[in-house]
């Protein structure tokens, strides 16, 4: 089972339901350093998705209508026709994405075509 370690662990197994956040790269203002080692994984996990979910600066980009269809369409792609991961729910925040699926492979592939995928498209 892979583990990978950040602020909060990462850990997965494949056919193992798993939740996923990712954000988009400046969503965060850079005076706004999240370094509190005097919180738990998830007191982190949840003070980090507030600063996430109320910062009304930096990298928005997925709240263009066009954008944020774009992700869904390719989030919803992978699961049907390409078939890594079972998607269960998802959605898409101005400036994050959460997701809750079971991978069919190794998760690091995954990201690699979900944020890949996206930023090309989007781009």
């Amino acid at each position: 089972m892979p583990v990978y370690r950040r602020r909060l662990p990462h850990i997965h197994q494949i056919g193992e339901p798993l939740f996923v956040t990712w954000r988009l790269a400046g969503s965060l203002p850079e005076n706004r350093p999240f370094r509190r080692a005097d919180l738990t994984n998830e007191e982190a996990f949840a003070a980090f998705d507030r600063l996430l979910d109320t910062t009304r600066t930096g990298s928005q980009y997925l709240k263009e209508p066009a954008i944020a269809v774009l992700v869904t369409e390719h989030l919803l792609r992978l699961a049907q026709q390409d078939d890594i991961y079972d998607l269960h729910a998802f959605a898409v925040m101005p400036n994050h994405v959460h997701m809750l699926l079971t991978p069919a492979i190794a998760l690091a592939p995954i990201m690699q075509r979900l944020k890949g995928g996206t930023a090309r498209l989007a781009n």
